[in-house]
């Protein structure tokens, strides 16, 4: 799931987020995962103005946690048909946005799943998306990038090749945790920045979008495994 690299401030998780997060959108299943419900917006650009104006401040970035992305859609879904890569295992969901990918790893019986995010909204709405689907995922506002995401045996990202400088800090770091012996695996629906020689494409889907974020209803969407 897309989102951007930005400083992080202390103490900006309140605990208003939750509230938030179910007022500002709806509980409905996901397209293409409907095995999954998340609470989603209808309407970016009407969303994005509200939380600038619950938080004070003008150019926040957009509510990357409150749309199913491609990327991670895609993710979910290879994970719901093939629970044998996370069964029994420790999961880390990385750039989580709304948790997708995370809440899908412990529907197919992760042991634990960690999802670290920068925006404390996105924590917020893991939380209770979670919670609407019946697991527990552990979610912090974090930075992990300088790191390998240890202890995790699989690590999930679900769309974050997107931007130049956001990829030159993830691909190292999942190059690290793959070299520890870390399973890796990225969703990514043709973004520019992906390194596709690095990396061994496991599947394809045809995922439907929301055509206001995307350039098309439907984003030819592969799931690569690092390696």
């Amino acid at each position: 799931m897309p989102n951007e690299l930005r400083t992080l401030h202390p103490g900006t998780t309140t605990l208003s987020d939750p509230a938030f997060v179910r007022e500002k959108t709806r509980l409905t299943l996901v397209p293409f995962v409907p095995e999954i419900r998340l609470h989603m917006a209808d309407d970016a650009i009407t969303l994005w103005e509200s939380t600038e104006e619950a938080r004070g401040e003008i150019g926040l970035p957009p509510p990357f946690w409150a749309f199913a992305w491609a990327g991670g859609v895609a993710v979910a879904r290879y994970l719901l048909d093939h629970p044998g890569l996370v069964a029994g295992h420790t999961v880390l969901d990385l750039a989580a946005g709304s948790g997708l990918v995370g809440i899908a790893a412990a529907l197919r019986g992760a042991t634990s799943v960690r999802a670290a995010e920068i925006d404390a909204y996105a924590v917020a709405a893991i939380g209770i998306n979670a919670e609407a689907n019946g697991v527990r995922v552990d979610a912090a506002v974090e930075d992990l990038l300088d790191g390998d995401g240890a202890p995790a045996e699989v690590v999930l990202a679900g769309d974050v090749f997107y931007e130049r400088t956001m990829a030159a800090r993830f691909l190292p770091f999942l190059e690290r945790a793959q070299a520890r012996g870390a399973v890796v695996l990225v969703g990514d629906p043709g973004r520019a920045y992906l390194p596709r020689e690095r990396f061994t494409a496991l599947a394809s889907y045809e995922v439907p979008v929301v055509a206001d974020l995307e350039d098309a209803a439907l984003k030819r969407t592969t799931v690569w495994q690092l390696g």
